[in-house]
C-alpha cells in the first residue's frame, strides 16, 4: 500500500491538484485563493486532525480582506476532517462562514482494504513494518468499514471506527450550514470492476511460498488468504464471514495488490498477479447513500434510488471506474462549477 504515514507533503499536494487537471489553475483564473492544510501525523486520529483543520478557518477568516464566503472540503480522508472540523464548530458556536462543504471520494461509510492484506501486513516477520502500522493507525481503525486485529485476529468494526462516529453524532454529523456536495471516482450506476469474487488474486513464491490471496465472495467461512513464510516458519489461513464482493464493488480503486507484489517482487519474492487493483471507496460509501453491509447496497444503481437518501444535497460519480481521489476534468470541472460566487 501507498504511505499515507508521516508528516503532509504540502509541495506534493499542491502539483498533484494541478497534474492531470488543472484545479488551482482554474481556481486562480477565478480570483479565488486556495488553502493547503497538512498534518503532522496524517495517520494519526482524524479527531486530532480536525484541529488543524478548524485553526486554519479561524486563521482564514482572521486574514481575509472582503467578505467572500469560504468553501471547505477535502480528498479522501481530508473530507472526513473537514466534514467534522465544520461540524464541530458550529456545534461549539464558531461562525466558520463557510458556503460550501465538499468531499472527493470520501469514504462516508466507510472505507475497503481487503482483509486478506490487512492480515498479511502483521504476518511479516517484520512486524513493525510501515504497511503494518498504517493498517493498524488511528486513521486507518477509523476509516475501514472492517478492520484485522492484530492483538486478537477478529474481523470487526474496529473500537476506533464506533468512537469516531459517535464523535460525529455528538456534533450533529454534518455541517448544518453549508451546502453539502460529494464526488465519487467509482461510477454510480452499479458497475463495479470486472474482478470475480472468489479468484485468485495475487500469488507468492519463494519469500512466501505458496502464498495467495483471493477475491472477495460472499458467504460463510469464505477465505481470502492462505498465509506461508519460511522465516520464522508459519502458517495461517484468513477467512471472512458475511462479507459483500467488495473488490470488485463500484468505487475509487487503489492498486492494493499491485503495490505489494512491487514490494515483494523486490525482496527476492515471485508473484502471480491477476488483479493489481480493487475497489477502495464504495461509490455509495463517497455520496453518502448507503451502508457497505450488503451485497445489494454496495452494487445499488445510484441513480435509480431517491436523491434524498444521500446525506449531502449534490453529489456526482464518475462516468468511468477512476483511482481513489483521481482528479479528472469530469469531476472537477463539476466541482468547480458549483464554488460559491
Amino acid at each position: 500500500m501507498a504511505s499515507a504515514l508521516g508528516k503532509s507533503n504540502l509541495k506534493w499536494l499542491h502539483s498533484g491538484l494541478d497534474r492531470d487537471f488543472p484545479f488551482l489553475t482554474e481556481l486562480r483564473s477565478q480570483g479565488r485563493d486556495a488553502i493547503l492544510v497538512g498534518y503532522e501525523e496524517r495517520s494519526a486520529s482524524m479527531l486530532d486532525n480536525a484541529e488543524a483543520v478548524m485553526g486554519a478557518i479561524v486563521q482564514a477568516n482572521t486574514l481575509q480582506s472582503g467578505g467572500a464566503a469560504l468553501t471547505v472540503g477535502g480528498f479522501g480522508m481530508g473530507g472526513l476532517v473537514a466534514r467534522y472540523a465544520l461540524a464541530k464548530m458550529e456545534q461549539q458556536g464558531f461562525e466558520h462562514r463557510a458556503a460550501l462543504y465538499f468531499s472527493y471520494d470520501t469514504p462516508h461509510r466507510g472505507a475497503v482494504v481487503p482483509i486478506a492484506l490487512q492480515a498479511f501486513a502483521h504476518f511479516a516477520p517484520w512486524s513493525n513494518s510501515p504497511f503494518a502500522r498504517q493498517m493498524n493507525s488511528p486513521a486507518a481503525r477509523q476509516m475501514l468499514w472492517r478492520h484485522y486485529d492484530p492483538n486478537t485476529r477478529k474481523i470487526d468494526i474496529a473500537p476506533e471506527r464506533t468512537r469516531f462516529l459517535q464523535a460525529l453524532t455528538q456534533v450533529g454529523n454534518w455541517p448544518s450550514n453549508p451546502r453539502k456536495i460529494a464526488v465519487a471516482n467509482g461510477r454510480g450506476d452499479g458497475t463495479g470492476l470486472q474482478i470475480p469474487p472468489g479468484m485468485r488474486a495475487l500469488k507468492i513464491g519463494r519469500v512466501y511460498p505458496d502464498t495467495t490471496f483471493y477475491t472477495q465472495a460472499q458467504g460463510e467461512d469464505i477465505t481470502v488468504a492462505e498465509l506461508r513464510r519460511w522465516f520464522p516458519p508459519s502458517q495461517r489461513t484468513i477467512k471472512t464471514r458475511e462479507f459483500p464482493e467488495l473488490d470488485g464493488a463500484p468505487g475509487g480503486t487503489l492498486h492494493s495488490y499491485g503495490i505489494i507484489a512491487d514490494a515483494l517482487e523486490k525482496a527476492g519474492a515471485t508473484t502471480d498477479l491477476r488483479h493489481g487493483s480493487v475497489c477502495f471507496v464504495p461509490s455509495v460509501s463517497a455520496v453518502a447513500i448507503r451502508d457497505l453491509d450488503q451485497h445489494k447496497d454496495l452494487y445499488a444503481n445510484i441513480y435509480q434510488l431517491d436523491p434524498e437518501e444521500s446525506e449531502v444535497d449534490e453529489f456526482r460519480c464518475s462516468s468511468d471506474t477512476t483511482t481513489h481521489t483521481a482528479l479528472t476534468q469530469e469531476l472537477g470541472s463539476w466541482l468547480l462549477n458549483r464554488l460559491p460566487c
